[in-house]
C-alpha cells in the first residue's frame, strides 16, 4: 500500500474515532471517561493523513517535473490492499450491540466488596444502581436496605435451571473486559422473560442468595412487587463495580 493509501486510512480511522466519539456509540467500545481520548487520537489521526496527503503530493511533483524527460512505467500498487477499508466503513456505519444475556451467563458474576456505603437516596421506592444493590445485599447482608423497597434494572438473562437473573456487565475499560453482575429475581416475576429485555424492577430486599454456577461467586436475590419494560439505556454498561 502506497502513502496516499495509507494516508487514506488513517484519515479514515480517524474518522471513525472521531464519528464513535462524537456519539453514544463509542459507549459500545470503551467507558465514558475516556471520550476525550478518545476524541483527541481521532484528530491525531486526521491531522496526521492531511499532512502525510499533503507531502506526498508534493513529492510526487517533484518526481514527475524531474522524470519529465525520462521514460520508463510505474508498479501500481495491488488494488486488492484497499479492502482494508471495508473494516473501517463497518466501525462506522454498523453499531454492534452491547453485550447481552450469552455473555453473562458464561462469565462469572464479579460482584466486589465495596470500600464502603453511601447514604441512601431519598424515595419511595429507592432507585439504586443494580451494582450497589448487589453489594449492599451481600456484603452488608442488608443492614442498610431492610424496610425499604427498591428499584433498579438490567437486562433480564435465564440459565440453563430457569433462574431469572437481572444483569449489569461492569468493565474497567472497555467492552473486552466487561463481567457480568447478577442480581437473582424471585417474588411476582412477570410470566414470560425475554432474554437481553431490560427491566425495570421494584422490590425487596431477601437474605436469600445462591452461587454463581460459572466462578461460585455470590449472587443475591431481590423479592420482586412490580416489574416494567424499559429502553436499553444509551450507556448499557456499568462503570461503579472499580470507584
Amino acid at each position: 500500500m502506497n502513502r496516499q493509501a495509507q494516508a487514506a486510512m488513517m484519515y479514515l480511522v480517524g474518522a471513525a474515532l472521531l464519528h464513535a466519539g462524537a456519539t453514544d456509540q463509542y459507549l459500545r467500545y470503551v467507558k465514558a471517561g475516556l471520550r476525550p481520548l478518545l476524541l483527541a487520537a481521532g484528530a491525531v489521526l486526521i491531522v496526521s493523513a492531511l499532512a502525510t496527503a499533503w507531502y506526498e503530493w508534493r513529492r510526487s511533483r517533484r518526481r514527475t517535473a524531474s522524470a519529465s524527460a525520462a521514460t520508463g512505467h510505474s508498479h501500481p500498487e495491488p488494488r486488492i490492499s484497499w479492502l482494508l477499508v471495508l473494516p473501517l466503513l463497518a466501525l462506522i456505519l454498523i453499531a454492534p450491540p452491547a453485550l447481552g444475556s450469552y455473555s453473562a451467563l458464561r462469565a462469572g458474576t464479579a460482584l466486589q466488596q465495596p470500600y464502603g456505603y453511601d447514604t441512601l437516596p431519598a424515595g419511595d421506592p429507592i432507585p439504586l444502581n443494580l451494582v450497589d444493590y448487589a453489594g449492599r445485599a451481600v456484603y452488608d447482608h442488608g443492614r442498610s436496605l431492610h424496610g425499604h423497597r427498591v428499584r433498579i434494572s438490567g437486562f433480564v438473562a435465564v440459565d440453563g435451571a430457569g433462574t431469572p437473573y437481572l444483569v449489569r456487565m461492569a468493565l474497567n475499560c472497555c467492552a473486552a473486559d466487561a463481567q457480568p453482575v447478577k442480581v437473582a429475581l424471585t417474588g411476582r416475576i412477570p410470566p414470560v422473560l425475554q432474554p437481553d429485555a431490560w427491566l425495570q424492577v421494584t422490590g425487596t430486599y431477601t437474605a436469600r442468595r445462591t452461587r454463581d454456577p460459572v466462578n461460585g461467586g455470590p449472587v443475591p436475590f431481590l423479592t420482586v412487587s412490580e416489574a416494567k419494560p424499559v429502553p436499553t439505556p444509551a450507556d448499557p454498561y456499568d462503570e461503579t463495580w472499580n470507584k
